[in-house]
């Protein structure tokens, strides 16, 4: 039997604003990746989607991203190396402390946004955000996407690495996620995805723009929490997970 884990961004509102269903995508996933004040949440948000996996037994990371809520995160804001690892820093170490109140522990890192696009390609952006994890982290873990710079970088320095693909966004043939400005780069067809996906599981090879493939590895798959329809298309994929005998287990299980 295969085993995967299935993750989500959550707690990506912040004062009375919400973003999508925190709840019930907890209902369905085995790892949330919350949000810890850059791009969005608050003391309040972070302890109540906390709360909302530690009740459900879903493993939580932190998702720290630029320090951009009127742009989601979504845009590069120019930083030196040295102010991205504090950046990080300030943000997970947020939400550790959020944890602790929470009774819960953040058990690993993963980017958020243009700040994971860019360490994706960029290698002092990479290093910078390995520097950050290795130091505020007891247990460092960094979940990358698959065959990244993040990735390669964690590897070199030695700080545990797991690699995930998007089961809901567009790949380019180098491996790279489709610019959400393209047309294709957000999948919305709960059958298609769900197709695409078993397919991956099966050969390893992903889809990508213009007919191509590209071979990937995967210890999580992500589904985004806040596109329309996501709690719909959530189930849909772990049904169709469980009826291909894929096992859903969090990968960075305490």
């Amino acid at each position: 039997m295969r085993i995967i884990d299935l993750n989500a961004d959550l707690g990506e509102g912040y004062g009375p604003w919400r973003m999508g269903e925190d709840a019930a995508m907890l209902d369905i996933v085995t790892s949330a990746n919350v949000a810890c004040g850059g791009h969005a949440g608050d003391p309040e948000t972070m302890f109540a989607t906390l709360r909302l996996a530690a009740d459900r037994g879903v493993s939580v990371g932190a998702h720290p991203g630029y320090a951009d809520r009127q742009g989601f995160g979504r845009r590069i804001i120019p930083m030196a190396p040295q102010e991205i690892t504090r950046l990080i820093a300030a943000q997970v170490g947020a939400l550790q402390a959020m944890a602790r109140l929470a009774g819960t522990t953040v058990r690993y890192v993963k980017p958020h946004g243009a700040l994971a696009n860019l360490a994706a390609e960029s290698a002092p952006v990479a290093q910078a955000v390995v520097e950050a994890v290795a130091a505020v982290c007891d247990a460092p873990l960094i979940l990358a996407l698959s065959g990244s710079a993040l990735e390669q970088a964690a590897v070199a320095a030695g700080v545990p690495v797991r690699a995930e693909v998007y089961a809901d966004r567009g790949y380019l043939p180098d491996g790279r996620l489709m610019p959400r400005s393209h047309a294709g780069a957000v999948l919305h067809d709960p059958a298609a995805v769900a197709d695409r996906l078993l397919g991956f599981l099966e050969t390893g090879r992903m889809p990508a723009a213009g007919g191509h493939s590209v071979a990937l590895a995967a210890d999580s798959v992500c589904l985004h929490g806040d596109t329309p329809g996501a709690v719909a298309m959530a189930r849909h994929l772990r049904d169709r997970l469980a009826a291909g005998g894929v096992r859903l287990v969090p990968f960075a299980a305490g």
